[in-house]
């Protein structure tokens, strides 16, 4: 079969693709009986009503150490009247959970028991009827229900069923879905061994990642080998997984606009295409179909589409056909820290970092790329931006999903400016140390991080601002922009700027005047940055205009992205911080030592998790895994160098 390019003309929106997705299938129906013993029945769905077969307790039972009596012997004893009883006669010793003996109905503490003899026990006060006593069917009753059809059974419920006497328990099949990775550029995990990824080939992920979902929602997966991009071997394939056990197939990767898209095709060819392109984003080459009468899911191929195709359709899917509720995360108001941007008539889930500042909780978004799977596993929420807004305005309100606890989002350190790579190893040393704390760090440059505090979406600002006219660092700029706002003013590092050049340095970089030259391409830090204000003032002390610099309008956002660039071939050489050069072994060559601090506003600075932060800094660990880095002086970190 030729191949063919897609385009997405019909795209429909999330909730009109998941109704007529839905629609086609009998999920009620879709999944059989099994029965099983009740101890592995946690996270199971029951199948039909649980009823009790025995009571629970089965009999009256002592409900504290003591001894037993027929209540109506004991009344009228005070302490000035107390009463002999008999022992095994009128009074009988028990312990916690024993039968009461034939005749009794109360029992009396044993700490309010004075035995006379071996014979004889006193008491000083009566007992009322059923007193301290268990009786039978107290916790359950024979032949009420335990629990209702289509409920999830959790490890408190195995002990109730066991207690009332149901040792087998009737519960639904997992669904069983298939995932089949397809892509000629795709290499599993177990085939790579110790040697280096082989050029152009990518490690198959989303599977594992996919199959992880799948199990916490209570379906079970099975991961097909990858299948090449021959639309003969994928339809084969499919064929066979809709054909078989497999209550629903995901063809991962395979969903793109690309020319060797063969999944919609092979869905058509089966069956039917439902959906071709939802109007989200990540995941907007989703495909919704039927196959051999099955839930056929084209997933999109980088990971985060993936995810977000994921949690959209097949989650939902698999909670449907199990016949219960789907768990909802819990969500936030937050303010965002600056524009997020999104298109018209696209949702967009933007993955955003969090933080409580005061009395608001501040929300930072992270790259939207859609194969940046980090973009996930740092975030801690997600805003879902919907088709008919343009965008969020920074200051303005939002709702987010949580992806995590509230209390861990509310005891994070928010640092907003300059990016240094020592965040992420203070970030780590903080959970380290006390693991109620963490730091969450988001980068827009030194200038965007006063602005930043100047606005209260932070703890503190990450700055490396170069007074061209002193030569000193940050203190002119926090007199300009954050004259009414009282700060201490730390000392983090002291670190090494200068070109990052390839491996080798093959054009022969000496230094910034080769800048202008036309056969080095450059790769520049975003406006308002600190390294951005140390380019422009090295150039201008060389007589080198911006216009001649090739690159200079190529702006990234930290250290690791420039050097990213120049590793990949993208640029000749890119102006940053040593540790990043050496982190993907690219050369180096220094221009200037400089100072990074963190600005932090004086109503924070006694704050505790601030004051943790302060003192894994000022610690021998962290400045030791600083120095590893290379390029870091460390011999001023945390201390304070003013107060303004």
């Amino acid at each position: 079969m030729g191949s063919k390019r897609n385009i997405y003309l019909q795209m429909k929106p999330i909730e009109d693709a998941l109704r007529v997705f839905f629609d086609r299938f009998d999920l009620d129906e879709s999944l059989k009986k099994e029965t099983i013993p009740v101890q592995e029945a946690a996270g199971r769905v029951t199948a039909e009503p649980v009823f009790a077969r025995f009571s629970a307790p089965s009999y009256h039972a002592a409900a504290m150490d003591g001894i037993a009596v027929r209540a109506d012997t004991t009344f009228g004893t005070t302490v000035d009247r107390p009463k002999q009883l008999r022992i095994g006669q009128d009074s009988f010793f028990v312990n916690t959970g024993q039968r009461m003996p034939e005749g009794t109905d109360a029992v009396i503490m044993i700490e309010h028991v004075l035995t006379v003899d071996e014979e004889t026990v006193q008491i000083e006060s009566g007992a009322y009827p059923w007193q301290h006593v268990r009786k039978v069917g107290e916790d359950i009753v024979a032949t009420e229900l335990i629990l209702p059809q289509n409920h999830m059974i959790t490890p408190y419920e195995i002990g109730a069923m066991l207690n009332g006497g149901v040792f087998n328990v009737s519960v639904k099949q997992k669904p069983r879905v298939v995932i089949i990775p397809t892509g000629s550029e795709l290499i599993a995990p177990g085939d790579i061994g110790s040697e280096s990824l082989p050029p152009g080939r990518v490690v198959e992920s989303n599977s594992a990642i996919l199959a992880a979902l799948i199990e916490a929602c209570g379906g079970e997966c099975v991961i097909h080998p990858i299948v090449p991009d021959v639309f003969e071997e994928i339809l084969s394939v499919v064929r066979a997984a809709t054909e078989g056990d497999a209550h629903i197939v995901i063809i991962s990767a395979g969903s793109s606009a690309g020319s060797e898209d063969y999944t919609a095709s092979v869905i058509r060819k089966l069956g039917e295409v439902l959906v071709h392109g939802v109007t989200m984003m990540p995941g907007k080459p989703t495909v919704l179909g039927i196959a051999n009468n099955k839930p056929a899911i084209g997933n999109p191929g980088y990971t985060v589409s993936a995810i977000m195709a994921f949690e959209t359709f097949t989650q939902p899917l698999i909670y449907r056909m199990l016949g219960i509720r789907q768990p909802e995360r819990p969500t936030v108001k937050v303010l965002a820290a600056r524009k997020m941007a999104s298109k018209l008539g696209m949702e967009e889930f933007v993955r955003v970092k969090l933080g409580r500042v005061n009395d608001t909780v501040v929300a930072s978004a992270l790259p939207r790329g859609a194969g940046s799977v980090t973009t996930l596993t740092e975030a801690d929420g997600i805003i879902r931006i919907p088709s008919h807004v343009e965008g969020i305005q920074a200051g303005e309100a939002a709702e987010a999903e949580l992806l995590k606890e509230l209390a861990q989002i509310e005891n994070t350190v928010v640092v907003v400016g300059s990016h240094d790579n020592t965040l992420d190893v203070l970030a780590n040393r903080m959970r380290v140390q006390d693991c109620r704390f963490s730091l969450s760090s988001s980068n827009v440059g030194s200038l965007g991080g006063l602005m930043a505090l100047k606005n209260g979406y932070c703890h503190a600002a990450g700055s490396h601002l170069l007074d061209t006219n002193t030569g000193a660092y940050n203190i002119s700029y926090i007199k300009r922009y954050l004259p009414d706002l009282p700060v201490k003013l730390v000392n983090l590092v002291y670190r090494q700027q200068g070109l990052i050049v390839p491996k080798g340095n093959p054009k022969g970089t000496t230094g910034i005047e080769d800048l202008a030259r036309d056969d080095i391409a450059f790769v520049n830090r975003q406006a308002g940055s600190g390294t951005r204000i140390l380019l422009d003032y090295e150039i201008a002390k060389h007589d080198i205009k911006p216009e001649e610099i090739k690159g200079y309008d190529q702006e990234e956002f930290t250290h690791m992205s420039v050097a990213v660039n120049v590793l990949s071939g993208a640029a000749d050489a890119g102006l940053g911080i040593y540790a990043a050069a050496k982190a993907l072994n690219l050369d180096f060559i220094p221009i200037v030592t400089e100072e990074y601090d963190l600005v932090i506003p004086k109503e924070f600075f006694e704050d505790e998790k601030l004051q943790l932060m302060l003192e894994v800094m000022r610690s021998e660990p962290f400045k030791e895994l600083v120095r590893r880095l290379g390029g870091y002086d460390t011999s001023k970190t945390g201390t304070v160098l003013a107060s303004l």
